[in-house]
């Protein structure tokens, strides 16, 4: 918790300063920050991503469990390319634990994974949107103070 309020104030104090930084200092907070954004925008992307593959997996459990043992069916090997085979056992099934690692669960196992991952990564993308917010509300008055400084230097009309 100390962390978190001792990072919040800091970025307070930055604020602060961003009137006494010269043109290129703020020019520089500025590229920072609008690559930070970029880099959590991309971050963001790739959990919901990763959140709607997992959702698709546990529907797929579901209906899985729903049908009969010796049920014929089309299993896929890639995205596009699938082959015929039969249903063995439904009770059992291989979960991707990353890094081209399965591990045999139970069906409810399975599942139980599933949701806990989709868990997971819900709660990183929410804490993400809220870094991300405020490293945009940084760039943005970055920006206005930077435009203000650019207008101050300028000879007027």
């Amino acid at each position: 918790m100390a962390s978190s309020r001792g990072a919040g104030s800091q970025q307070v104090i930055r604020m602060a300063d961003l009137e006494k930084m010269s043109l290129d200092q703020l020019k520089a907070v500025k590229e920072q920050a609008d690559i930070e954004v970029n880099l959590l925008q991309d971050s963001l992307n790739n959990i919901r991503t990763a959140t709607g593959r997992l959702e698709n997996a546990s529907a797929a459990l579901h209906d899985l469990s729903l049908r009969p043992q010796g049920k014929k069916m089309l299993v896929p090997l890639t995205a596009s390319l699938y082959v015929p085979g039969t249903l063995d056992d439904a009770d059992k099934v291989l979960v991707d634990i990353g890094t081209g690692y399965f591990v045999e669960k139970t069906m409810s196992e399975g599942k139980d994974y599933c949701e806990r991952k989709i868990n997971l990564l819900k709660s990183n993308f929410d804490q993400l949107v809220e870094v991300a917010s405020k490293k945009k509300t940084l760039a943005d008055e970055t920006g206005v103070v930077l435009q203000a400084k650019i207008k101050q230097l300028s000879p007027s009309s």
